[in-house]
């Protein structure tokens, strides 16, 4: 499995970006990494793992008990799924990524325009047909990293289905990084789906690390055949 020293500190500092980005409580400090109080009725809270072991994975597993419950397993592969305890599903697996941010001026495809705006921490922007429709959305969360410099973390970067293909994803991401390096940050953090590795591939972003990523419900049959022996 791999083993990147500097994965630990890389998941920190999203962390501390996501966080801002959702309104979700300070990451709490746990042995094997941290516990986020979410919020939400579908990921009330979430366990993340930098640098996840057998023994503290089936422990954490087998002793849940609250329904969507979230597990985020950073730097191993699939051969970790046994270690999951019954009740778990598999979520779309993720890649940690970084970049360099600095001021972009992309251009807006014809029939689109965009708009942003700052709260909080948060810089939103939102992409329309010149017709006022809904075509794209993004956020960043802004917050210092484990130097006392300000990072950014892009999160929740989506496309509506009729409108993709057509720039918008790549308009979005280097609108958030221009804004977020306006406001000082000069690191982008993020974990994106396989789907978006090639766009943020493209667009100068650095892979690290895969994740895995479950949730919780015993009531709903299992997708895989989590924790074998």
């Amino acid at each position: 499995m791999p083993d990147d020293p500097t994965v630990p500190a890389l998941v920190r500092d999203w962390l501390s970006g996501w966080t801002v980005a959702r309104g979700a409580a300070d990451p709490r400090p746990e042995p094997w990494g941290w516990s986020i109080d979410v919020g939400q009725p579908r990921h009330p809270w979430r366990h993340v793992l930098p640098a996840p072991v057998e023994s503290d994975v089936r422990t954490l597993t087998e002793g849940t008990t609250v329904p969507w419950t979230w597990l985020k397993l950073f730097d191993v592969d699939e051969r970790a799924l046994p270690w999951i305890g019954p009740g778990w599903h598999v979520d779309v697996p993720g890649h940690l990524m970084t970049c360099r941010l600095r001021p972009e001026h992309p251009a807006v495809p014809a029939g689109y325009r965009i708009t942003t705006w700052s709260r909080g921490g948060v810089v939103r922007a939102m992409v329309r047909t010149v017709e006022g429709e809904y075509a794209a959305r993004g956020q960043i969360g802004i917050a210092p990293d484990s130097e006392g410099s300000l990072l950014a973390a892009v999160d929740q970067v989506e496309t509506a289905p009729e409108h993709r293909r057509r720039g918008l994803g790549s308009l979005l991401m280097r609108t958030l990084q221009s804004e977020a390096h306006a406001a000082g940050a000069r690191t982008g953090l993020l974990v994106g789906t396989t789907e978006g590795r090639a766009l943020y591939s493209a667009l100068d972003w650095r892979w690290h690390a895969p994740m895995l990523s479950f949730w919780y419900d015993p009531s709903t049959p299992a997708d895989l055949p989590l924790g074998g022996s």
